[in-house]
Order: structure tokens, then sequence, then C-alpha cells
């Protein structure tokens, strides 16, 4: 309490006034909280098999299970089966049946005028802009061709980037993500970065926005290009030759850039309010195997099995993530948009539609499970392209789905298949025909969830872009057209 014993003078009055301000500033900060930083990384290609957290008996990962050994891991978590369908399901938390992404389209190799346009499509990053928040992007997109649309990830809501800009058509430099990296900047023209490494450069760009702009609210998207191929020697193992030994080293480099993101966000002392998320975008490519839990794993990449779909998920703050726990809550990708709203303090659109469920409740301790009794996935192989444009591959794209124990196959519109994941989890045995009770409860919760879903899978949605040389016809070969 402030008390004037005299008559209030010019210099009194300002003087009052001057702490007034300080005391409301002062209010205004206990009652208002700093907002949490969110870091979500996410390799590309790469199954749980080859995480030591998750059970990998192939490699070590010291760096994502130390973030795995401090948080928290999800034991039931999906993504789509491979790079398009992920990559747009988690920017708009909806599944591919409603935002049109069924299937991979290689917008800068392609074009043909698709691209995810924000038009059409809000984006995570958009929202956590009402919020706030300064946003950053770093490692591929391949969703938009920055050749045609060069502010196109600002319009998506990122104030900073550095991208590989994707495999260019009709521009070979452009298909280096790794060593000789060609790279578009939210600062410097796409251009080879001579003698460096890709994921080094990506992974600096983070740390610099982090120091640019530690005193603001940060939302930062890290879509690796590790560890797809090629298989490529790395900084920290040159002599690699064997195509096993190149994927190791990839994954080992990997988790050093984890660890390194980590130790920067410890240095600016930004990590007691970091929300750190790690997963991947699909699994493992075809051509290695890895032991899981005694198991071995084939890489499943744009397959259904769960080495497609069920991704390592790992969340770490420490004070306010449970630490050296796990939880069966089911998750998929759809789940991300409005988890980064709550964890943020955003409110979405009243008109979006969100298929999704937030999990910031799990993340924080505030709930033992989440929302959901089943989660999904969907797609494969490359898109469609018509006389109307790019189009799923299939009316009714296949899918599974699950609960915590059970699963279906959906496979030209028809139920094929049922697992008892619990006791077969190379999903050998099909239960399709068992007439045990809780195969039969199974089967028909499930069924329901899929007779749920529109009979047919929407389009992307976009206006499309300009002509370009390169862009993909209705009679090139592979893209012919077919009557939806």
């Amino acid at each position: 309490m402030i008390r004037l014993t005299k008559l209030a003078t010019p210099r009194r009055i300002l003087l009052l006034g001057t702490l007034l301000v300080l005391a409301a500033t002062a209010s205004k900060a206990t009652a208002e909280p700093r907002k949490l930083n969110i870091l979500f990384i996410m390799v590309d290609d790469l199954g749980p098999e080859w995480i030591s957290a998750c059970g990998s008996e192939s490699i070590k990962t010291p760096h994502i299970d130390s973030l795995a050994a401090g948080g928290l891991r999800f034991l039931n978590a999906y993504s789509m089966p491979q790079c398009t369908p992920t990559r747009a399901t988690l920017l708009t938390g909806q599944y591919p049946f409603r935002h049109g992404w069924c299937n991979h389209w290689d917008v800068p190799r392609w074009g043909a005028g698709c691209h995810f346009d924000p038009k059409h499509n809000m984006s995570f990053a958009r929202i956590m802009k009402t919020a706030g928040y300064s946003t950053a992007i770093a490692g591929k997109w391949q969703i938009n061709d920055f050749r045609v649309q060069p502010d196109i990830l600002r319009q998506h809501g990122f104030d900073s980037w550095c991208m590989w800009t994707g495999y260019e058509s009709q521009n070979k430099p452009s298909g280096e993500r790794y060593w000789d990296p060609y790279i578009y900047t939210s600062s410097t023209p796409s251009k080879t970065y001579h003698d460096q490494f890709g994921p080094d450069l990506y992974t600096d760009h983070l740390i610099q926005f982090m120091r640019d702009n530690r005193d603001q609210p940060l939302m930062m998207y890290f879509p690796m290009v590790l560890t797809h191929g090629p298989l490529i020697h790395t900084p920290a193992e040159r002599k690699v030759t064997s195509k096993v030994d190149k994927h190791k080293a990839m994954v080992r480099y990997t988790d050093g850039l984890v660890g390194k993101l980590v130790a920067a966000i410890d240095e600016l002392k930004l990590r007691s309010r970091t929300v750190i998320i790690f997963t991947t975008d699909n699994g493992t490519s075809g051509g290695q195997r890895g032991t899981l839990n005694g198991r071995t794993v084939r890489g499943g990449k744009a397959k259904l099995t769960e080495n497609g779909p069920r991704q390592p998920f790992i969340v770490n703050c420490p004070g306010l993530v449970p630490a050296g726990k796990t939880t069966d809550a089911l998750t998929d990708f759809t789940d991300l948009l409005p988890t980064f709203a709550e964890l943020g303090g955003a409110t979405l659109p009243s008109d979006l539609v969100v298929d999704g469920h937030s999990l910031a409740p799990v993340m924080l301790g505030k709930a033992s499970d989440g929302n959901r009794e089943w989660m999904m996935a969907m797609g494969f192989g490359p898109a469609r392209l018509d006389d109307k444009g790019v189009r799923p591959r299939q009316i009714l794209t296949d899918r599974v789905i699950r609960d915590k124990k059970h699963k279906i196959f959906v496979i030209n519109g028809k139920v094929t298949r049922l697992h008892d994941l619990a006791k077969d989890p190379a999903e050998e045995e099909n239960l399709i025909d068992s007439t045990q009770p809780a195969h039969l409860a199974a089967l028909h919760k499930l069924t329901a969830v899929f007779k749920s879903f529109p009979r047919q899978d929407g389009r992307p949605r976009y206006d499309p872009t300009p002509p370009q040389p390169w862009d993909k016809k209705v009679t090139d070969r592979g893209f012919r057209f077919e009557a939806p």
C-alpha cells in the first residue's frame, strides 16, 4: 500500500505513476507465467527397432534414451505409414480421408499444380502464432515447391526456416540433402553448401533461432532428413562402407544431434520450460532389419503392419512431464495440433475441424489416460493424377484401426484381418473368423469405427499453382488417368 503524507507534487505524482506501473507489471507477470516452449523432433524413416529406449538390441541411442529416462514414453503411438500423409496429418490435426493427402505426392518433383495450400489448410504453426509464439522449422518439407512459392513457409506460419528443398525436378543439385546439401533459408535463396553436412546446418539453424528468440515463447518443428536414404557416411563415421553400417552411423548421428539440441536448451537455461517431443514419421526402410525385444523386425515403411505406423514417441520436460514413466495411452498424429495448442494456450478457430485429441493432460501428468478408444493409420504408395488434379489412389484408402489390444485391417473397403497384438505382436495369426467372445467384441467395436468414416476419401485441397515445365501429366507413365 502506498501512502502520501504531503500534498502531491508533479514529481511525486510521476513517482507514484511509475510505482503503480511496476506493481501492475509484477502482478501481470505473476498472473501470467511464461509460456512453454515446444521442440517437436520427427526423424525420417526410423522405427522403434532402432531406438534402444524402445527395446532395440541392434544399437545404442544414449541421448534419446536420456529423454525417455527423464520423461514419458508412449507405447501406443501411430503416425501414417509414409511421408506425405504423416506430414499433412500432423500439420492439420485431420485424418488423410479429410485433408486428402492419403498417398505420397512429392511436390517439387512432380508438381502438377498440387501443393499444401494455406488457403484451404490450417497449420499448427499458424495457430501457435495467434498465441504469441515465434516459430521455426528446419529439415524436410516436400509438400510445396519453394521455386514456385518462395514465401510459402511464412504463409504456413513459420518465421524462420532452413530447409532442404526436396528434389526439384530439372535441378540436379537439389537432390542432395546430406553432403553438399541444397538448402533454402529464410534469409538466403536456395544454394549448395559445399563440403558441409546438411543435418548439421538444420540443427545449427534451430539452435541459433533459440539464441535469438530466447525471451519469446518458441514453437520449433524439426522434420529431420535423417535417416532417409540414400545411405551415407556421417562426419562422425567417415569410413563406413556397408549398407547396414551406414544406416547405423546415420542413426547414431541422429542421436547425437538430439543431444546437441538438448545441450543448447540447457545452456540457454530453457530446459525447465521446454517440452521436447521425439518421434518419427513412419517405419524404417524395408532394406533394414533390427532386433526389438528379442524379435527381428524388418523395416515397414509404407506398410500397415505395426512396423509401418507404430513409432517411438517420447516427451520430456523436467519438472512438468513425469520422469521415467511409460503410458499405454493411445495417440496418433492427428493429436499433435490440439496438443500444441493446449500446451501453448492457443485457441482453435471455431470453424476448424480437428480429428485429434489433446495429449497435454497425459504429457503433464494430470491424467493417466487420454480420451481415445482407438487410433488409425492409412495410406501407401504414390497418389494418382487425373484431369481434375491429384487424388487418392483408391476410393477408400487401405487402413488399420486398433485399440490397446486388437487391430483390424481394412483392405479395398473390407475388414480382412483381426489381430491380438498383445499375444501376436508380429501379426501372424488372423483372427477374422474367430468365434471367441473377446474377438467378436473387438471386431464389432473396430468395424463400427471404420463405418463411421466417409465412404469416399477426399482429394487434397488446393488452388493449382501455375503450370511448370516439370509438371506430371495424366498421360505420364504411372500417372495415367483413372476414374475416381
